[in-house]
């Protein structure tokens, strides 16, 4: 039989820890590691989703935004103060500007940015969007603005039209501003005559624009009855007609709704998956000239696109 070793005798034998092994202490700090690289790798993940919700979030709120300021700018085009919308044009106000007109893939020109544009240098750049209309009065003939009229810039002009072609110009296109392409608002300031941009929606990389016509012909005069509806969506420059600047605001005239698409990013490293597709559709696949081509050295960025309609309320004649 074994005997028992005596408490006092052996006193460092019970009750007290003597140490680890070499082999004992690898294992656990081999099973600390193991724990502390999964806790890094779990928090790393959880940042990056959250980055990734985020960039999204903000991207869909400025989309809205843009939607929202775009659908008001839509519905006033065309909108004529009821003194004017009253009369017919005199022949000073005869062939006044339509409505809504635009510019493919263009810059805004310095020169003449209601009436010309400067082509983009880049492969596939964004349009030019302009539209007019004029203040509302809180009565015919007070010469003061009940503010429900603004411009791209979310401004209420105070003045009040002094004629039929005396109009509020809201423009927006794409240019960089602090570093980033940006949703540009230019207006017209109504007193100085001059043209203020500033921005509104930051991370718009690509604006297009397809125009909803009513019984036109691409590049052709307008002829036949019109019924009010949108038959088809042409670009810009399908509206124009070579050698006539009458057949050309004629077909500006039959132009009943936007369709409008964008291409929209985030910041830099809010794309944790860096698999976005080379080429983006802001309107879809429904036209050669409306796709966007993400630069190669710039995918770890978070994109969407978004595209929506404007239906058009008013006559685009304005005259």
């Amino acid at each position: 039989m074994a005997t028992r070793a005596h408490p006092k005798k052996y006193p460092r034998l019970i009750g007290r820890q003597l140490g680890l092994t070499l082999i004992e202490m690898m294992v656990a700090m081999t099973i600390s590691l193991l724990v502390a690289l999964a806790a890094v790798s779990a928090l790393i993940a959880a940042r990056q989703g959250f980055t990734a919700v985020d960039a999204s979030s903000q991207l869909r709120d400025n989309a809205r935004f843009a939607s929202d300021l775009i659908q008001r700018l839509g519905v006033q085009a065309g909108y004529q103060n009821d003194l004017f919308a009253s009369r017919r044009a005199t022949d000073s106000e005869a062939n006044a500007p339509t409505g809504v007109r635009g510019f493919d893939h263009a810059l805004l020109s310095n020169e003449d940015p209601l009436n010309k544009s400067t082509p983009r240098s880049d492969a596939m750049g964004s349009d030019i969007l302009i539209i007019r209309y004029q203040t509302a009065e809180t009565y015919p003939g007070s010469g003061v603005a009940d503010g429900s009229i603004i411009d791209c810039s979310g401004q209420a002009p105070s003045s009040v039209a002094a004629s039929k072609n005396d109009s509020i110009y809201s423009i927006l296109h794409v240019a960089e501003a602090n570093g980033e392409p940006s949703l540009m608002c230019s207006y017209l300031n109504a007193k100085t005559k001059a043209i203020t941009t500033v921005p509104i929606i930051q991370g718009v990389e690509n604006f297009q624009v397809l125009y909803g016509v009513d019984n036109v012909v691409a590049n052709k005069a307008p002829s036949g009855n019109t019924d009010s509806v949108p038959d088809q969506y042409l670009r810009a420059d399908q509206l124009t007609v070579s050698g006539s600047s009458t057949a050309t605001a004629g077909n500006w005239r039959r132009v009943r709704s936007l369709r409008i698409g964008m291409v929209l990013r985030g910041a830099a490293h809010s794309n944790s998956q860096q698999t976005s597709d080379s080429s983006l559709y802001p309107l879809g696949q429904i036209d050669e000239k409306t796709y966007f081509t993400v630069p190669n050295d710039d995918k770890d960025r978070f994109r969407m696109t978004s595209t929506f309609t404007v239906h058009l309320r008013n006559d685009q004649t304005l005259d």
